[in-house]
């Protein structure tokens, strides 16, 4: 059953993430931006799988599609860029993302890169968060807001799992505790923005009642973590937990990114 959900989630984003292959209008723009933001902590999260050798062809397909939809989405930003300000914020991004990729793909995963590589997303995923700021400044309508918070939700989904598996590394299991804990009360309390916005539709309400769920699950896996040593089967819970988790609040992002308000 795990298993299927995963499959099920991996094609549910196939088809979202892939969907357009030019930025359509500024609400898409920030949609985009903000699935850069996720990239950033599900390629780390992928590579810290890969070393503990969890879900590991799973882990190397999410890393390889990974890497290639950021490069192809960062382009599709970058040429789209309205302003100079945001264009040379999506300079400053492929920068960031060039050393960042080198750690991912130089070598085989190890525990030695590892640490560098959960340093190394931090500055892309400031450098996202700055590009979909921009473009919802840009937009300058209410439904920008929202696509900006429904997409920072996929971030965190993947951020949460990335630090699980990295506390189970022991890499600065104080820290990656602490952010945890952060990102489930942001995520919490997103959820309850995005579900009593007047621009909900009967199908975003219906999204985030499957969000509710697959939430219920992959927190009950975050919980089961206690320092180091969790068995190979906890953070496979946790990373098919995310995925699905993930794919949700993917088409949560697109359906408020129509609402053109």
């Amino acid at each position: 059953m795990k298993r299927r959900a995963f499959i099920a989630a991996a094609a549910g984003m196939g088809v979202g993430l892939g969907a357009n292959a030019q930025v359509a209008d500024l609400n898409d723009a920030i949609n985009k931006a903000g699935r850069l933001r996720m990239l950033s902590q599900r390629t780390s999260k992928a590579y810290l799988a890969l070393v503990q050798k969890v879900e590991s062809r799973n882990a190397q397909q999410v890393l390889d599609k990974s890497v290639a939809l950021f490069e192809r989405q960062l382009g599709e930003l970058k040429a789209f860029a309205p302003s100079t300000a945001i264009r040379a914020t999506y300079e400053s991004l492929e920068g960031a993302w060039v050393a960042f990729k080198n750690e991912l793909t130089d070598a085989g995963p190890g525990r030695e890169q590892a640490a560098r590589v959960v340093k190394l997303d931090a500055a892309v995923l400031a450098l996202a968060n700055q590009g979909t700021a921009q473009y919802e400044a840009a937009s300058g309508k209410p439904g920008g807001k929202l696509v900006n918070i429904a997409g920072r939700q996929r971030m965190l989904s993947q951020r949460m799992a990335k630090f699980y598996l990295a506390t189970a590394m022991q890499i600065d299991p104080a820290g990656s505790t602490a952010e945890i804990g952060k990102s489930r009360t942001e995520f919490l309390a997103a959820l309850e923005v995005l579900r009593n916005a007047p621009e909900a539709t009967a199908q975003i309400r219906q999204e985030l009642v499957l969000a509710d769920a697959q939430w219920m699950f992959f927190n009950r896996g975050l919980q089961r973590l206690d320092g180091a040593g969790a068995s190979p089967a906890l953070m496979s819970d946790v990373f098919v937990a995310s995925e699905n988790l993930l794919a949700i609040m993917d088409r949560v992002t697109g359906l408020y990114s129509e609402i053109k308000t």
